[in-house]
């Protein structure tokens, strides 16, 4: 035997073994198992550190759970479609099919390496035609279901990956927009697009964040923030000269526009549309100026775009004073946000003023600060125009009847006094655009049919497979002619297939559900089973998914049931965003050169050091000297199992501090077991150390007994287990534990854990009082020390203290009513007037009885006789006692000598 652990001699062993009996495996006949899910990843090529927290995090609390006695669903699978998958195939002149599958292939054997318990049987992997199959079937119910939308939208357009980005795929950097993988700028095109209509679900998604209690608070709160649920009021400006002449008296529609600020309607100057909007289509027609403004406009970048804007022909009708305003088409005013038209308010909101500044409006101001009305000038247009603009709540003046109303106030009384004002809500969010113009991804089951339009492909003709990858510049799909070229399925004519692939976060927007059932041939997943094991208990991964993947996946729930395929509408109930594993304060990244590969230090300590280093939600450091903390702890648990089965001839009879260890591993274990509960693994992996250091040190103190020692032991192996579980299996086998270590029950207390904090915090304090007093008295070689647990009536004051809230007269006349109390008025009074008063100890209400602190420091004598090599005394104060007045319930008095 040796007592040094070689985890690279171990690891190939315990998971054949595991292999071997299946013991990941999840029966489907299960009773609403476990669901615990880690984002699938990105088939990169090579697992990287934030792979490794996040898998742990998973791996660790499905292998506690199971020794929990739940069925655990922990499945894994392969986000395999993209365009750096693309891109990697181009730069090594292979496709991006081989390419994917040996990444995939070698991120496998890692995940293997690693120790991580799958239930490889469920693997999905998103570029397979018998996954992407489903993305179309599905995509087509929702296009039955009105979800689906195909129109001409000015888009988001990266010119390094030459394909369109949704609204969430554009990253700021630096103030530029730039494309979320490639950092390229991002600029604008106007093509035809496929959208799922997400906005029909803004509200609801809105309001569920409010049930999602399980979630971060930051998470909620970027998601909110996204969505953008905004209160105001819909006014309608009729306008006139539109086109050519068409006005409102023709019967032309008015122009409505949103605002969250309606009672500054009395500051509107002029009226702004889109580029994109109806009315400035109308007058392009017409106005040559106008037309180049569009064209120009709508391919930049709205951040490029500034102020600019130009004039029309047009004119609004102002609907409360019938005042004329002029009509501009500006950039600044985006088609997709509220209703693509505003009313300039340049006294009251920054853009508007900022435009008004630029082509010399009239800015008139119509509210002041409540504190501050200003003089009979201040707030019209009298005001000097560099003037910033008020936004704030105030008081409305140049506002007819409604002046000297405040903000709020007027808001209400101008919707319901006008019919031009309707009340309204907004939200931020726009439409999911899913279109990319690559090859990689899942085609869009449509063909295009000059006679028929838009027709889906059948049901029985999907999946609408991939051809045969052709390294081209553009779209290789369009460049596939054989491919693209087919028969309308209506009338049998000629057509064209859709060219573009689906965003990839559509795989990943119900990859989850496809877990539960993943060789279902004739639905996307089982609708049974996904009523009975939906929702995701605990799902683990990165906060930069906030938006794009969990708000897309709580908006595909919800479609879901809508189209009677389940009957959850949230995918998540507990949600935890693991932090990121930094090197030298950075982020660990291939880009920064700052990468530690997971194998460089093997995996069962790379394991427990990602664990042990913070809490999951935490940002921590990646240091040597802390991995090497890890390293030695699975060193020593090790050594002390070894140590023991080689030794052997243990002790059978029971001593007092035989029963103080049998009660701290009993205190250790609920311990350990509340900070797996709370996923507070760095805890847990505190606890052990300090159980083992405990063990240590009473096998060093004396012939440990050998149902003890092995329990503790037993306990150890069994706690360390989901963190290190080649470890853990390691130890219970040399042990001799029942079956294996991943299959057996979660160690339990045999006694009652409920009072052990406190009789630790006492033997804590009681160590660091006498601790205190070797020092201070400057005691070498202490030879006796007593300690002098206090007398009855002081534990009966504590106890009438705690139900009288401290008042001592109660307390006093409670005490002295005690036929048993040795001790007269005036001490009982000075006692519980000094420690029992309005400042009493903080530890009211939890104290242990005179008999119960005798017991566990006469259990404890062996740690202070360790540590001093004192003989220890522990006894009842007496009235007569001069040690008597120092001690009290909780803090026994002590004598050195």
């Amino acid at each position: 035997m040796t007592s040094h652990y070689d985890h690279a001699q171990v690891q190939e062993f315990w998971q054949y073994v595991w292999e071997r009996d299946d013991v990941y495996a999840l029966d489907e006949d299960a009773d609403d198992p476990t669901y615990v899910l880690g984002m699938f990843p990105y088939t990169s090529g090579t697992l990287h550190m934030g792979h490794v927290r996040n898998y742990a995090i998973t791996d660790a609390y499905s292998r506690y759970r199971r020794m929990q006695g739940d069925d655990v669903l922990h499945p894994m699978g392969w986000d395999a479609f993209g365009l750096p998958a693309e891109n990697a195939a181009v730069e090594r002149k292979t496709d991006p099919r081989s390419w994917t599958q040996a990444c995939i292939r070698r991120m496998r054997e890692e995940l293997e390496t690693m120790g991580f318990g799958y239930d490889w049987s469920r693997e999905i992997t998103t570029c397979e035609p018998e996954y992407y199959r489903w993305n179309q079937w599905l995509f087509e119910r929702l296009y039955e279901a009105g979800l689906v939308e195909y129109e001409a939208a000015t888009v988001n357009w990266c010119p390094d990956c030459e394909t369109v980005l949704a609204d969430a795929q554009v990253a700021e950097n630096d103030g530029d927009r730039v494309c979320w993988r490639c950092e390229t700028p991002v600029g604008r095109r106007e093509l035809d697009q496929w959208f799922f209509t997400i906005t029909d679900y803004a509200e609801e998604l809105d309001d569920g964040l409010d049930d999602l209690t399980g979630w971060p608070d930051g998470v909620r709160e970027i998601q909110r923030n996204w969505i953008g649920r905004q209160e105001g009021a819909r006014i309608a400006f009729d306008v006139s000269s539109r086109g050519g002449g068409g006005g409102s008296g023709d019967g032309a529609e008015p122009v409505e526009v949103f605002s969250t600020r309606p009672e500054t309607i009395y500051g509107a100057t002029y009226l702004a549309v889109s580029p994109g909007h109806e009315l400035a289509r109308e007058l392009a027609a017409t106005d040559d100026e106008v037309a180049e403004y569009v064209d120009i406009v709508r391919e930049q970048d709205p951040d490029e775009v500034g102020f600019a804007g130009v004039e029309t022909e047009a004119t609004a009708v102002h609907p409360l004073t019938g005042a004329e305003l002029p009509v501009y088409v500006a950039g600044y005013v985006l088609e997709d946000v509220g209703t693509g038209a505003v009313m300039g308010v340049p006294g009251h909101n920054e853009r508007d003023h900022s435009f008004a500044i630029e082509h010399d409006l009239l800015i008139d101001r119509v509210i002041v600060p409540s504190d501050d009305p200003g003089d009979e000038n201040d707030g019209r247009s009298g005001a000097p125009a560099e003037t910033a603009p008020y936004t704030g709540e105030g008081v409305l003046q140049g506002s007819g009847e409604y002046d000297g109303l405040e903000s709020e106030a007027a808001r209400g009384r101008l919707v319901e006094d006008h019919d031009a004002l309707e009340e309204a809500v907004t939200y931020r969010l726009r439409d999911w655009l899913i279109s990319r113009q690559r090859y990689w991804g899942t085609p869009i089951p449509v063909v295009h049919c000059e006679d028929c339009g838009h027709v889906l492909v059948p049901d029985e003709e999907l999946p609408v497979e991939l051809p045969e990858f052709v390294q081209t510049t553009g779209n290789p799909l369009d460049a596939a002619e054989a491919w693209t070229e087919t028969t309308c399925p209506d009338c049998a004519g000629p057509a064209r297939r859709e060219t573009d692939t689906m965003d990839t976060f559509v795989d990943s927007s119900w990859y989850f559900l496809r877990f539960l059932s993943p060789h279902l041939e004739d639905a996307p997943f089982d609708t049974d089973l996904a009523n009975e094991w939906m929702p995701i208990d605990v799902y683990v991964g990165g906060d930069e998914h906030a938006i794009l993947h969990l708000l897309y996946t709580r908006f595909f729930t919800r479609a879901l049931a809508d189209l009677g395929l389940l009957e959850r509408r949230e995918p998540i109930r507990e949600l935890m965003s693991q932090g990121t594993v930094l090197y030298d304060g950075e982020k660990m990244s291939s880009s920064r050169g700052n990468v530690v590969a997971p194998d460089e230090y093997g995996a069962e300590t790379t394991r427990l050091f990602v664990l042990s280093a913070a809490h999951p939600e935490q940002d921590f450091e990646w240091t040597a000297n802390n991995v090497r903390g890890a390293y030695d702890l699975q060193q020593t648990l090790y050594r002390m199992a070894t140590d023991f089965v080689e030794e052997g001839n243990p002790r059978l009879e029971r001593r007092a501090h035989d029963e103080y260890v049998a009660r701290e591993i009993d205190r250790a274990t609920a311990a350990i077991t509340d900070e797996y509960e709370r996923f507070r693994f760095h805890r847990a992996a505190t606890e052990i150390q300090e159980l083992a250091r405990l063990l240590r040190r009473y096998r060093e103190y004396d012939r440990p007994h050998g149902e003890v020692y092995r329990r503790g032991l037993l306990t150890l192996a069994a706690v360390i287990a989901p963190m290190a579980p080649h470890l853990g299996e390691e130890l219970w086998n040399k042990l001799r534990g029942e079956g294996l270590v991943v299959e057996a029950e979660w160690p339990a207390p045999e006694r009652d854990a409920s009072a052990y904090q406190q009789e630790r915090r006492l033997i804590d304090r009681t160590l660091e009082d006498v601790r205190d007093i070797v020092e201070v008295a400057a005691i070498d070689e202490p030879e006796r020390i007593e300690l002098v647990v206090a007398e009855e009536w002081k534990y009966r004051a504590a106890e009438l203290a705690d139900r009288t809230d401290g008042d001592v007269e109660s307390v006093l006349d409670g005490v002295l009513e005690e036929d048993s109390v040795d001790a007269d008025r005036e001490t009982v009074g000075a006692f519980v007037a000094e420690h029992f008063g309005s400042d009493r100890n903080a530890e009211s209400g939890q104290r242990l009885t005179a008999d119960g602190e005798c017991a566990i420091l006469e259990r404890s004598t062996w740690l202070v006789t360790d540590e001093f090599g004192a003989d220890v005394v522990v006894r009842r104060a007496t009235a007569d006692d001069e040690l008597a007045t120092k001690a009290r319930p909780g803090k026994p008095a002590i004598h050195i000598s």
